[in-house]
C-alpha cells in the first residue's frame, strides 16, 4: 500500500507542474500586454523564397543592429538586454545593449545575438524574441499575402506592435499603416 501511495503522490506531483507551467507562461504574457510599454517595431521584407510555415508569419526588423565598442566583448548567441528609444515618429529604436539587467528605470528586453562583425564595424545584429505572428489557421495565409504585398510598397508601413515590461517583450499585433492586419484579412474576405 506504501508504493501505491507513493506512486500515486508523484503522479500528482508531475500533473500538477505540468499544468502550472504554462499557466504561469500565460499569466506572465498577459501581465505584459495589459500593463508593459507599447513599442512599434518597423518590420523589413521578409525574404520572398522564405515559406510561410504553419500559423503564422515570419517577421524580420530593420532596427536590429546596434554599433558597440568592441567586437570582441560580444559573443553570437549570446544573450543580451536591449534597452530602447522611442523615435520622433514612435517606433522603437535600439539605445544600448548590455550584458545585465539594467539596474534602473528603463525599458529593455532580453534577446540574443545573431551576429557580430568581424571587419571592425563594431556592429551587433540582434535576434528579436518576438519574430512569429500566430494567427487563426483559415487567416494566416492571406495575412501572410497581404504582410508580404505590403513589404514591397514601398508606401506601406508595416510594423509589429510589442508590448515591454521587466525585460519580457510580447507580440501584440502587426499593423499596416496603423491597421491591424487580422482586419485587413477580414476585410478582404468580407467578413
Amino acid at each position: 500500500m506504501d508504493r501505491k501511495y507513493k506512486l500515486l503522490t508523484v503522479f500528482i506531483l508531475v500533473a500538477l507542474v505540468q499544468l502550472y507551467i504554462p499557466t504561469k507562461m500565460i499569466i506572465d504574457s498577459e501581465g505584459v500586454l495589459d500593463s508593459g510599454t507599447a513599442y512599434k517595431f518597423k518590420t523589413a521584407p521578409v525574404d520572398p523564397t522564405d515559406p510561410f510555415r504553419g500559423k503564422y508569419i515570419t517577421l524580420r526588423y530593420k532596427n536590429n543592429r546596434v554599433e558597440v565598442e568592441k567586437e570582441s566583448d560580444w559573443m553570437s548567441g549570446e544573450e543580451i538586454y536591449v534597452i530602447l528609444s522611442k523615435d520622433k515618429d514612435g517606433f522603437a529604436g535600439i539605445k544600448s545593449i548590455s550584458k545585465e539587467a539594467p539596474q534602473y528605470k528603463v525599458d529593455y528586453f532580453k534577446a540574443k545575438i545573431r551576429y557580430v562583425t568581424s571587419n571592425g564595424s563594431n556592429q551587433v545584429q540582434i535576434a528579436y524574441p518576438f519574430n512569429r505572428y500566430y494567427m487563426e489557421e483559415s487567416k494566416a495565409e492571406a495575412a501572410e499575402k497581404a504582410y508580404r504585398k505590403s513589404q514591397a510598397d514601398t508606401s506601406k508601413v508595416a510594423y509589429a506592435l510589442v508590448s515591454i515590461k521587466d525585460g519580457e517583450a510580447v507580440l501584440k499585433d502587426v499593423l499596416i499603416d496603423g491597421v491591424s492586419i487580422k482586419d485587413i484579412v477580414e476585410k478582404e474576405r468580407g467578413e
